[in-house]
């Protein structure tokens, strides 16, 4: 955020994504988890319209209706590295990149980034989303990988179990 001079950011949930598996977890449980997650953050906001019934799963119908929704707004969207390699098989790339900024955080492995993409530099983690559920799934502690209400949530819930 503070890298790209960006005022806030906007968390929307995937909906139904065509292009893998499903989430794992329920709209309702990963709406909460991320809400929980995001609590103490006020330059954070949660949009779920992803999550409707109907809804589209396409990322420029949801950057269109971002911009009727926000017109004086600049929309900025945040990829990691292994999204952006497959970035010119999503529908409507060339409108995605009209509709917003591509800022794709780099990772190890991956191809350098064309010139028409804002480079955002992080320390990778060693930890991925699958590690995580895997991990849940065995009953091993989460502590220190996601945020504790999350984790209590997981356990709680008995998600991905």
């Amino acid at each position: 955020m503070q890298s790209l001079g960006l005022a806030k950011v906007l968390w929307i949930p995937t909906g139904k994504p065509g292009y893998r598996t499903p989430p794992v977890a329920s709209a309702f449980d990963r709406l909460t988890m991320l809400a929980l997650a995001l609590k103490d953050e006020p330059d954070f906001e949660i949009d779920s319209r992803e999550l409707a019934p109907g809804a589209s799963s396409y990322t420029v119908d949801t950057l269109a209706l971002l911009h009727a929704d926000r017109p004086d707004d600049e929309f900025y969207l945040l990829l990691g590295a292994d999204q952006h390699a497959s970035f010119r098989r999503w529908h409507r790339p060339a409108d995605v990149q009209r509709l917003a900024r591509l800022a794709v955080f780099t990772r190890p492995g991956y191809p350098p980034l064309p010139g028409d993409v804002m480079e955002v530099r992080m320390t990778p983690l060693a930890l991925s989303g699958t590690d995580i559920r895997a991990r849940a799934a065995r009953g091993e502690p989460l502590e220190g990988l996601v945020p504790t209400p999350v984790a209590n949530y997981i356990v709680e819930n008995k998600l991905y179990r």
